[in-house]
């Protein structure tokens, strides 16, 4: 039966004019002379499949790479880092908060690298490594799911892979090999109780033992916590509902702002265009051991939700529901807390980059935010803001 692919028809042929003709295709490009197993090159929009190896300057159907000519010509190692010099491999480049880790580096002139490996593959951390001898890693790289967290709970082997052992091989390869690594982990580990009340101002510090479960992703969170612990040169930045300056389909507020219905409890939440910046500061430091990664304070739902129909969009309307209507509706719970600041405060004001208060973060963050959607839309912008999800379904 004939495939509707017309990069992998080509075998279709008969393997001899295949073979033929696939290697003309190649010769005619400059190629290697291998021969390309049916054009199967990563992304291909019909066959979906990934080429052979064959070190091929473009697919001839659908001109994608298959990238090996790369990562041949980064295969001698490189010199150890000058003395007093920093030098970078990012773990996630493919991630949000990896990206943005990217652009953050180039703006400042760091020297940094992208790591190709799958952090679960330990000899493939360790031969990156050992080639770009890096004096930083930035572990951006794990799974929380699409569209959200409860992709976890019947993905559990993958979230696994990811969230555990990968995290682990890349920390514990970061120890032997004397090189500092930030992980950026999360603090969804914790749920409000008796101690830690609603409202209340007292939030978990550094050293509470994780004490929420009610979803898969943050099991393998808090289990993975307890044994970096063990590790004395990672830093652990525990991240929690992170938000940027663009409405991404990653941020929270965009995620709230799509919500028909949403819980109003107050959380710590880390903006990430003032705490990025601050976690290579403490990258730099060389800082170790587990911090609350969040703007100082907590903030409801509501007050971020008011505060965008404020600035953002005045015509914006959203209705409340319990916590416990929304568990009826989700796979797993979510985490609700507050996460003490102190530890963080001290080491940023050392540092000389202290952060705002999450109520100010949020306003400074939803005048950019404005500033921007004028810039790129036009002072009529409200087209571009996000749909309910009730109202993109229709």
């Amino acid at each position: 039966m004939a495939s509707s692919c017309p990069c992998h028809n080509k075998l279709m042929l008969g393997a001899a004019v295949a073979a033929a003709a696939l290697v003309a295709m190649h010769v005619s490009k400059g190629c290697c002379n291998k021969q390309c197993s049916g054009c199967n090159c990563p992304g291909c929009s019909n066959c979906n499949k990934k080429c052979s190896g064959c070190n091929c300057p473009g697919c001839p159907q659908c001109s994608k790479k298959c990238g090996k000519k790369e990562v041949a010509a980064a295969d001698e190692d490189m010199k150890p880092c000058p003395a007093g010099k920093e030098r970078y491999l990012v773990f996630g480049k493919n991630g949000w908060i990896g990206g943005m880790l990217q652009v953050l580096l180039k703006n400042q002139g760091k020297e940094f690298y992208l790591a190709d490996s799958r952090c679960e593959n330990r000899e493939s951390v360790k031969r990156e490594l050992q080639k770009y001898k890096p004096t930083h890693v930035l572990n951006a790289a794990g799974v929380t799911g699409m569209p959200n967290v409860d992709w976890c709970e019947t993905n559990q082997e993958a979230a696994l892979r990811s969230n555990v052992l990968g995290s682990m091989t890349v920390s514990d390869l970061c120890q032997e090999l004397n090189i500092h690594c930030t992980l950026y982990a999360t603090g969804c580990i914790f749920e409000y109780d008796e101690t830690h009340k609603i409202g209340s101002g007292i939030g978990f510090k550094e050293d509470d033992a994780p004490n929420f479960d009610g979803s898969f992703y943050s099991k393998t969170k808090g289990f993975l916590e307890q044994m970096l612990r063990s590790y004395k040169t990672t830093l652990v930045l525990r991240l929690r509902m992170p938000i940027t300056d663009e409405l991404s389909p990653r941020n929270f507020v965009t995620k709230i702002v799509r919500y028909d219905k949403v819980v109003d409890v107050p959380n710590s939440m880390t903006l990430l265009t003032d705490m990025l910046p601050a976690s290579l500061k403490m990258a730099e430091a060389s800082l170790t051991g587990v911090y609350n990664f969040c703007n100082p304070g907590a903030i409801s739902h509501n007050e971020v939700l008011n505060m965008y129909k404020e600035v953002i969009d005045p015509s914006f309307q959203y209705t409340n529901f319990t916590v416990e209507e929304q568990n009826k509706i989700l796979a797993a719970k979510r985490s609700n807390n507050e996460l003490d600041a102190t530890k963080l405060n001290d080491a940023l004001n050392k540092l000389g980059c202290p952060v705002p208060e999450i109520h100010d973060a949020f306003r400074n963050c939803f005048q950019r935010m404005k500033v921007k959607l004028i810039a790129d839309h036009g002072e009529n912008y409200k087209p571009f803001l996000p749909l309910k999800l009730s109202q993109s379904k229709k």
